[in-house]
C-alpha cells in the first residue's frame, strides 16, 4: 500500500513544474550561494504546523498527516528549511492495518531545492528506511533504501529536480498563470518521473479548515516510459498570502486519496 505521506509527496511533485516558470535557473542551483543572493521570500516561517485529514474512497477520514516547518539549520554549505511531515491511520483502520510514516527533507532557504530527504515507513510487520540525496554540482540523486535488504542507486537530474515534500513548500513561493502547460522531472523513491501539469484559474474551495478561492494545479504523472503512474492528480493553493496548500487528491489503484486541511497554525 502506498504511504499516505508518498501520497502527499507525489501529489504536491506536479507542483516543480511553476517554480521552473517563475525562474529557478541553473545558475541558482548551487548548494553554497553567492554573497549578493539573498534568501528567497516564502510564505511560510518556522513553527508553521499544517494538519491534513486523510480520506480514501468510501473512508471519510483514514488518517491524518501534520507537516511542520522545524528549524532552520546549516547544510551542503548553505542554510536549509528542515520540514518534517507524519502520517497514520485513525484507530479504527489502526485496528485493520498498523501504518506509520515520517518524511523529511531539507529546502535550500536560497534556492529552494531540495539537499536531501529521508523516508521511514511501518506497514504492520514491515519497515522501509529510505534516504535521496542530491548532489547539485553533478546533478545526481543517490538513493538508499533498506527493507531487510539494501538497495543503492544513483542516477541523473536536472537541475530543477525535487522531491515530493519540498516542492509542497517551494510552489507556495511561486506566482501562477492560468493556462499554463508544463512538463518537468522529479525525483522519487529511486525514480525520476515526468509531471504533466495544467495550471487553472482560480476556484472557490471548501475543506474543514474552511472555505477560500484556490488555485488549482491538475495533471498525470508518468514514469520514463510514458506510461501514467497516477492521474487525476490536483493540488489547491490558497490564493492569498498565506498560499495554503488546502486540497490534494489522487486517483490510486487502491482508490481516490484526499488530503483535505484541518488545522493551519
Amino acid at each position: 500500500m502506498r504511504s499516505l505521506l508518498g501520497l502527499a509527496a507525489s501529489l504536491t511533485a506536479l507542483a516543480i513544474v511553476v517554480g521552473d516558470a517563475a525562474g529557478i535557473s541553473a545558475q541558482r542551483a548551487s548548494t553554497r550561494p553567492a554573497t549578493s543572493l539573498r534568501e528567497a521570500i516564502v510564505p511560510f516561517k518556522v513553527g508553521e504546523t499544517l494538519t491534513y485529514d486523510v480520506s480514501w474512497s468510501s473512508i471519510l477520514v483514514a488518517g491524518t498527516a501534520v507537516v511542520s516547518v522545524k528549524e532552520k539549520t546549516p547544510s551542503a554549505n548553505s542554510t536549509a528549511y528542515s520540514i518534517v511531515a507524519e502520517g497514520q491511520p485513525v484507530p479504527l483502520v489502526a485496528r485493520l492495518y498498523s501504518l506509520h510514516y515520517r518524511m523529511d527533507t531539507l529546502l535550500d532557504t536560497y534556492t529552494l531545492l531540495p539537499h536531501r530527504s529521508s523516508l521511514y515507513a511501518q506497514e504492520g510487520s514491515d519497515r522501509r528506511t529510505a534516504t535521496t540525496k542530491f548532489d547539485r554540482p553533478t546533478r545526481r540523486v543517490f538513493f538508499e533504501e533498506q527493507s531487510g535488504t539494501t538497495t543503492k542507486l544513483d542516477y541523473p537530474v536536472p537541475n530543477e529536480a525535487q522531491d515530493g515534500l519540498s516542492t509542497l513548500y517551494a510552489i507556495r513561493s511561486k506566482s501562477f498563470k492560468a493556462g499554463d502547460r508544463l512538463t518537468l522531472p522529479v525525483a522519487d523513491s529511486g525514480t525520476l518521473y515526468n509531471i504533466e501539469v495544467v495550471v487553472g484559474a482560480p476556484e472557490s474551495i471548501k475543506v474543514p479548515f474552511g472555505a477560500a478561492s484556490a488555485w488549482v494545479l491538475k495533471g498525470t504523472i508518468k514514469d520514463l516510459t510514458g506510461e501514467p503512474v497516477w492521474n487525476n492528480v490536483g493540488v489547491w493553493i490558497s490564493n492569498d498570502a498565506r498560499r495554503l496548500p488546502m486540497k490534494l487528491q489522487g486517483d490510486l489503484p487502491i482508490g481516490n486519496v484526499v488530503l483535505a486541511l484541518h488545522d493551519a497554525r
